[in-house]
């Protein structure tokens, strides 16, 4: 891949702006919540299909505005890749919806480790499914991660299960798409329109039988419709990001994502954080500083 898509710019002033896109990206990713938090009592199932539809509208309209027609041809004429893009666009559907009542269930600190588990999650799965081999500080973070797990579970008497499916469904969908050779924008819009006929159909029945939302202010209309945008702007810097900047510098970046969601859900949304709390994200911070570490060094060796 081409890093430096600008070939009249420096590769210092490349990196800068690769890194203004990921400071965008994951920062608007990790202040999503406030969003989500303006639906307030509508379920968030209604909020789910119309965060579908929307996204569906401004990527299919971007891409045919970039005329990237023949990428849609190419994966609808390909029975392989529609039927993993309907796998992991169900995968993605679920993330998502999940996500959203987390947000609104008060569940903001679950969500934030949810993400900073993914990462390590991504680990194992690579290895289990793809044969990727772990040197011995990458096998101690995934430990370590398993501790912090452990240590939830045994204090508090419950499964973090809100966490834990967040990060095994979109460390799943990454997998899955990782080896469907389609770009990540054509992706995405070929994956929401696959899920909104289901979508469409829904508030269809809502607003047929008066129980939908969109429609009865403004105000409420414009944050549906925003869902899409709130949803494609962050992967289009991203995907600006991921073109100037080297993976493992991008890589360090997607930590600021969960960073700014437990920052809201602490002062903003005063949600309790316990000793508990303290120890599982003590154990996955450290986690996630060893297999960072290893990783940059192994890329500065090799």
């Amino acid at each position: 891949m081409n890093r430096n898509p600008d070939h009249s710019a420096s590769p210092s002033t490349t990196t800068k702006t690769g890194a203004l896109y990921a400071i965008f990206a994951y920062s608007s990713w990790g202040l999503l919540p406030i969003y989500w938090k303006f639906f307030g009592q509508i379920p968030p199932i209604e909020v789910l299909s119309h965060r579908i539809i929307w996204s569906m509208v401004f990527l299919t309209g971007l891409l045919l505005l970039q005329r990237r027609r023949a990428e849609f041809a190419k994966i609808w004429r390909s029975p392989t890749h529609l039927s993993t893009l309907f796998l992991t666009a169900s995968l993605l559907t679920f993330n998502w919806g999940l996500y959203i009542y987390a947000v609104n269930a008060d569940r903001v600190v679950e969500t934030s480790l949810g993400y900073f588990i993914n990462p390590l999650v991504n680990v194992l799965l690579g290895f289990v499914f793809l044969k990727e081999q772990l040197n011995r500080w990458q096998t101690l973070a995934v430990v370590l991660a398993g501790l912090g797990v452990a240590n939830f579970i045994w204090q508090l008497g419950e499964v973090p299960w809100i966490a834990l499916v967040l990060a095994f469904s979109f460390a799943c969908y990454g997998l899955l798409r990782k080896v469907v050779p389609v770009a990540p924008m054509a992706g995405l819009a070929m994956e929401t329109l696959l899920v909104t006929p289901i979508a469409l159909a829904a508030t269809g029945y809502w607003a047929a039988t008066g129980t939908g939302h969109f429609g009865t202010s403004w105000a409420t209309s414009l944050l549906f419709i925003g869902a899409g945008v709130t949803t494609s702007l962050p992967l289009l810097w991203f995907n600006n990001a991921a073109k100037r900047l080297r993976l493992s510098t991008l890589g360090f970046f997607q930590y600021l994502a969960p960073s700014l969601q437990l920052v809201l859900a602490l002062w903003l949304y005063r949600e309790p954080f316990t000793l508990t709390h303290a120890i599982t994200f003590g154990l996955i911070w450290t986690a996630l500083i060893l297999y960072s570490t290893s990783s940059l060094m192994s890329q500065r060796a090799s």
